[in-house]
């Protein structure tokens, strides 16, 4: 390829910037430190008359109650859970029930803080449209108090002459419910469990009590039943318990309400391995062999003190599916798939060693084992550490990957490469300079001197690149995609 100027192929900034929405709250469970501090909670209200119950019940719903949706049934169920976890909370009125739940609720601005490192897919629904205009979905890294990350979502347009519009989100914002029966395959699980290390008797026996597909509330049902046996033969170990539980409770399955805005939609962390965070999704819009299509995102999971890599997957953006990976390449962060099967393989791009892009390839999407170097540092924007921008782009020359390089100063740039589109091990074309860095305005915030993105789009022969500033807010910027082939070298 003949290479052109730098100037030319420098991705362009088109906006528009997207900066964090503190308006925007969800209604989260809240708990005192202790437990009997939550009994005085209660006894507290308890003690309230009826009148003084209503009045203040009146006070909490006409402050909150334009804030979410369903505010007296939020509180209600509140309480239950209280009840289901304390076991001895009076009844009283519903009322009275309501305000309890109150006592133990609180706001959380998810996106108070910051909202980055943008992902971009088209709309499942195109309908409705101009001619070349293409709706996409665009996922962010929200953060709010206390660093804890969440998954929210924007939706816009992409006009025939490329410029983006953003859709200004629903001031509501909500969590989704969770499947209560979503079931494990007890194929995959034990899969799971052995490649964790979980192979003791403990482990086999409760197995064996289960059906070939079961529930959440089929293991605890097994777990009791072996804990209530007699005997050494009926002994479980209590590391094997909270082993098994870890991984059921990981993989689970939400639903949004069919009505709601996509804007609208939070995925709050709420599994134990990702307590503290659901970081960096990288959606991808992904083409099954018989033809139908299935968004994959890989994110990392952050309980606080580890990081690893998981996989999540929807079909229309109301149900997600949330499931571990496993195998020993499943480390690190930055994994990112290819939007289809390779000879018949998924393929994988990755950073286990934190300093590398490496590639692997697997006969099944929740199975990682060998991964292989791909790209390594090579310019100085980019000595101290390499990864991907998002999962590659089929074009006609090769598969594009976005790159970043963290350099001097630890300051984050953009950067390009190609790889043969049958062999995706072969590195056939690499940017020398940045495609993106920071300039003087997208230098300040949370993290300074990063740009970052987790995925881009293909719109016609434009690459269309949202991507994050220093961590806090995103914009957007595009590139001609023969300008940009035309540069690699």
């Amino acid at each position: 390829m003949k290479p052109i100027s730098r100037s030319t192929f420098r991705a362009h900034r088109i906006g528009p910037t997207l900066i964090p929405d503190r308006a925007r709250v969800l209604m989260r469970p809240f708990y005192p430190s202790t437990d009997d501090i939550a009994r005085r909670i209660i006894d507290r209200v308890r003690d309230l008359s009826d009148e003084m119950v209503g009045r203040l019940l009146h006070q909490v719903l006409g402050e909150f109650g334009d804030r979410h949706e369903k505010v007296p049934e939020f509180l209600r169920n509140r309480f239950i859970q209280i009840e289901r976890h304390l076991g001895d909370v009076p009844e009283g009125s519903s009322e009275r029930q309501a305000l309890i739940g109150a006592y133990f609720t609180h706001e959380y601005s998810p996106e108070s803080a910051a909202l980055f490192n943008p992902s971009i897919v088209p709309h499942p629904d195109q309908s409705g449209l101009r001619e070349g205009v293409l709706r996409f979905i665009l996922s962010l890294r929200a953060t709010g108090e206390g660093h804890i990350s969440s998954i929210t979502f924007r939706t816009g347009t992409i006009s025939a002459h490329h410029r983006v519009t953003v859709t200004p989100p629903v001031p509501l914002a909500t969590e989704p419910e969770r499947v209560p029966d979503a079931g494990f395959e007890k194929a995959l699980f034990e899969r799971k469990l052995a490649e964790s290390g979980m192979r003791d008797d403990s482990c086999r026996r409760l197995l064996d009590r289960l059906p070939d597909t079961f529930t959440l509330d089929a293991l605890h049902c097994a777990i009791l039943q072996m804990r209530q046996q007699a005997g050494p033969t009926g002994a479980i170990a209590e590391h094997t318990v909270r082993g098994v539980l870890l991984l059921a409770e990981s993989n689970y399955e939400v639903n949004f309400a069919p009505g709601s805005h996509t804007s609208q939609r939070i995925l709050f962390p709420s599994s134990p391995s990702q307590s503290n965070g659901i970081e960096d999704a990288r959606f991808v819009r992904f083409q099954n062999d018989d033809g139908d299509i299935t968004h994959y995102a890989t994110y990392t999971a952050y309980d606080g003190k580890i990081t690893l890599p998981q996989l999540l997957e929807t079909s229309d953006f109301l149900h997600f599916k949330f499931s571990t990976l496993n195998g020993p390449a499943v480390q690190n962060k930055g994994m990112a798939l290819f939007p289809r099967r390779i000879n018949g393989r998924y393929a994988m791009l990755s950073r286990q060693d934190d300093e590398n892009l490496l590639i692997m390839f697997s006969d099944n999407v929740r199975f990682w084992q060998t991964p292989k170097v791909l790209v390594s540092p090579a310019q100085p924007w980019e000595f101290f550490k390499i990864g991907n921008c998002g999962s590659p782009i089929e074009t006609e020359a090769g598969w594009l990957v976005l790159s970043h390089g963290v350099g001097a100063l630890r300051k984050y740039c953009l950067g390009a490469f190609l790889l043969d589109l049958d062999d995706p091990t072969r590195v056939i074309g690499r940017l020398r300079e940045p495609l993106l860095a920071p300039n003087e305005s997208e230098r300040e915030g949370y993290v300074p001197n990063v740009v970052y993105t987790c995925g881009a789009m293909l719109h016609g022969r434009e690459l269309i690149i949202p991507y994050a500033m220093s961590d806090f807010s995103t914009s957007f910027a595009t590139v001609a995609l023969d300008d940009l082939l035309g540069s690699m070298a």
